[in-house]
């Protein structure tokens, strides 16, 4: 059978390119999918303990079996326009704060919390030229609109858009923006650290830094237990957190 096979982020650069198609045989799994890029990546193996890994923008496990047309991504961990509007919009011209906050406040609501990930200009003593953002467009967008959903679920909040950046950002820019309207301030400041969070360890996206000596993918947060070693099956949804 024949599957496609996507790269991000670091793993893009050490395979050199940012896609593959691969031919395997019938009830191959991730994990055999794994192993055949550790072989010609040995470098992979060095990573391997921190990645996920998806089946047609789902987070699955290593024993997931495939089948032919399958898009596979291998995914570090995650460094955290066209918008679809549900939620979650991806973006690649400057977030404009302003007009997406009085887009979604409402009369009735009495607070309305403001998250806003800015572009420094250092990182660990190294004065930072710009940053770069990618990610896996579709699944990043997908996986945005379950948060939102889920934190309207959880949380006493009437509203909540997150709009994230992708490109090259100079330094002071906007990277991501989440905004939560409530009618009390304590569930709108919970669910916004919760959704900033969340985002950062779960969402497909990653960070590449430029300084004035070279440029470096940055380090990602671990992914959560059971995004990194889920047990699911290939149609089963990742499990909740």
């Amino acid at each position: 059978m024949q599957i496609r096979v996507l790269f991000f982020g670091v793993l893009k650069d050490l395979a050199g390119k940012s896609s593959d198609s691969l031919s395997l045989p019938d009830n191959a799994t991730l994990g055999d999918v794994l192993s055949h890029y550790e072989q010609i990546i040995p470098r992979l193996k060095d990573t391997a303990s921190s990645l996920a890994m998806s089946v047609n923008q789902e987070y699955a496990g290593p024993s997931t079996r495939l089948r032919t047309g399958d898009e596979v991504a291998l995914l570090p961990p995650v460094s955290g326009g066209s918008e679809t509007r549900q939620h979650a919009a991806i973006a690649r011209e400057t977030i404009n704060t302003t007009t997406i906050l009085k887009e979604i406040k409402r009369p009735e609501d009495g607070a309305a919390a403001v998250f806003e990930g800015i572009v420094r200009n250092h990182t660990r003593g190294r004065r930072t030229l710009y940053l770069e953002y990618e990610a896996y467009e579709e699944m990043a967008l997908k996986q945005m609109e379950e948060l939102a959903v889920r934190s309207l679920a959880e949380f006493k909040i009437r509203d909540v858009a997150i709009v994230h950046r992708l490109g090259r950002l100079e330094i002071g820019e906007t990277s991501v923006l989440i905004v939560v309207a409530s009618a009390h301030r304590a569930a709108a400041f919970d669910a916004c650290r919760w959704l900033i969070d969340s985002l950062k360890r779960t969402v497909p996206v990653w960070k590449k830094e430029h300084f004035e000596d070279g440029a470096v993918w940055a380090d990602g947060e671990p992914f959560p237990d059971e995004i990194a070693s889920p047990q699911g099956t290939h149609s089963g949804r990742r499990a909740s957190k």
